[in-house]
Formats: C-alpha cells, structure tokens, sequence
C-alpha cells in the first residue's frame, strides 16, 4: 500500500461526497453494503487492472479504450504511446471517465480530469513499475511512455462478493 493516512482519508471523503450526491437510481443499486470504503478500494486495486477509459475529441465525440491502470496514492494512473489518440485527446481536454470492473463482483467508476505525469519525477512510482512490468520491458520501451494522473471529482465503488464468476 503506498496511500499515506491523509491520502486515505481523501479518497474516503471522495468516496462519500460522491456517493451522498448520487442519484435514486444510482442508491438504489450501489446500497451501503455494497459500497467499498477506502481501505477496500485500495486493497481491491493492487498491482495492474484493466481499465475502460474514454476521453473526448475535438468534435465533443467520446472514445473509450482500454489501459493498463494502477492505482497509486489513492488515484489511477496509466501510460500508453506518446502518438495515441488518448493522449492528444488528454492534451487538448482533459475531462475522463473510466473504469475498472471485474463482471457482477467490482465495479469502479472516476470522472475527473487526466494530468500527464513522469515517472521519473517519482523514484517510488518508477520502482513499482518496474516490479510490476520487469526491468527489462521497463528498460526496452516501457521508461519512454507518457503517463497520466486521474483527479477524480467523483468515484463509485461496487462490490459483491456473491456474484458468480463469468
């Protein structure tokens, strides 16, 4: 876990604030016991997920994809190619949605806005790329890859352990 105390008591604010503004339809589904505090969020998003990620183009037109996210500090992170799509969209607007599900049993849900960031600028988030992706693909490629941040203004958690697998 590398989410500090004040980190932590952030992203359960977040988690609350946003479950308090939701809607009926929303709470009817997302019930107290299935809601993930902070903790669970944490502890659910280790290592790499696979998450949906939708950005805007210039035309306003949304475009989903997925990305290869961890979750660090109490916020997603994720990289792809410096000429993708996803990143020019970033550049010039940076409002996204994305998502990390597992079937019926987890869902996760931000909206925010995506920051590039540099590994390289964080020794800690640099190390655990390379003990999640290996030295030598971090060496060949990986370490040239851009990386962005999600500031989340909203996150919805779901979780029921009851669901059967797919």
């Amino acid at each position: 876990m590398y989410e500090t105390p004040e980190e932590l008591t952030a992203l359960q604010r977040l988690l609350d604030d946003t479950f308090a503004a939701s809607g009926q339809h929303l709470r009817s589904i997302i019930t107290e016991e299935r809601r993930l505090d902070a903790a669970g969020v944490v502890d659910r998003l280790r290592g790499v997920s696979t998450m949906a990620l939708a950005t805007v183009t210039a035309r306003g037109e949304p475009r989903v994809a997925p990305v290869d996210a961890i979750f660090y500090r109490g916020r997603f992170l994720f990289g792809t190619t410096p000429n993708s799509h996803r990143f020019r969209h970033i550049r010039a607007r940076p409002s996204v949605s994305a998502t990390v599900f597992d079937g019926d049993r987890l869902q996760i849900t931000v909206h925010g806005k995506a920051t590039p960031v540099s590994p390289a600028e964080d020794p800690v988030f640099e190390s655990l790329l390379i003990e999640l992706y290996g030295q030598e693909t971090w060496d060949k490629w990986m370490h040239g890859i851009p990386w962005a941040r999600i500031d989340a203004d909203k996150m919805i958690t779901f979780a029921d352990p009851a669901a059967a697998a797919p």
